[in-house]
């Protein structure tokens, strides 16, 4: 039977042209390890993080599309990482945790109505027999634009979000862990944001409309 965390699924779309390519082009190393970590760097630094651009569609969603968008949110870009690790034979799935981010932008505090993250998304990769964690959500430049310090993983202990940024300020505080999946539970994140966030789709198209990269730096001085 196959390994369920190697195989392609809907959205962890590890057998698309691109997402292979992509493994092959950035799976290098000796090891496992050397190969994971070479994936997350090449998904965490080269997909911008931006939060405004979410396509909840399956279409949207996808491994692949991040690949073709350049840029992705926490939960498409932990897709990727997955994706691409099953891609290059190492096995992956997603996880998800609600996290309370304490550097929000004020566009997404309001149309959020909470600085309360459902459904945030990770990876998990097994290497040397172990489930780790790693976030590949923010690439280096949001990070040094937020004052954030960057998510490193060296394929041997987890790699989750600070509690503080680089002053010392309050920066990701996880609430509840929901858990880990072969593919990404759409429906049950559909679902959850429509009545979570009632204020959130019908402001979705000015949303996406909007710069995040412009919003973070008119409210850090950038």
């Amino acid at each position: 039977m196959t390994d369920p965390t190697l195989a392609p699924t809907a959205l962890i779309d590890s057998d698309h042209p691109a997402v292979a390519d992509f493994a092959d082009r950035h799976g290098r190393g000796a090891t496992e390890v050397e190969r994971a970590v070479s994936i997350y760097y090449a998904v965490r630094d080269g997909f911008r993080y931006d939060p405004y651009r979410i396509n909840l569609a399956p279409e949207g969603m996808r491994a692949s599309a991040v690949i073709a968008n350049g840029h992705g949110w926490c939960v498409p870009k932990a897709t990727l990482l997955a994706a691409a690790c099953r891609a290059a034979g190492i096995p992956a799935r997603v996880g998800f945790a609600d996290v309370r981010n304490h550097l929000s932008t004020e566009r997404m505090r309001q149309v959020m109505g909470t600085d309360l993250f459902y459904w945030h998304g990770f990876t998990e990769i097994r290497l040397e027999g172990r489930w780790l964690k790693a976030t590949p959500a923010f690439n280096v430049e949001l990070c040094d634009r937020f004052g954030l310090l960057p998510l490193e993983f060296d394929g041997r202990t987890d790699s989750i979000y600070h509690p503080f940024d680089r002053q010392g300020h309050r920066h990701m505080e996880y609430v509840t862990q929901r858990g880990s999946f072969d593919d990404v539970p759409l429906a049950r994140i559909v679902a959850d944001f429509a009545r979570l966030y009632p204020a959130w789709r019908p402001y979705l198209e000015s949303l996406q409309k909007s710069d995040f990269l412009a919003d973070v730096a008119h409210e850090t001085g950038g």
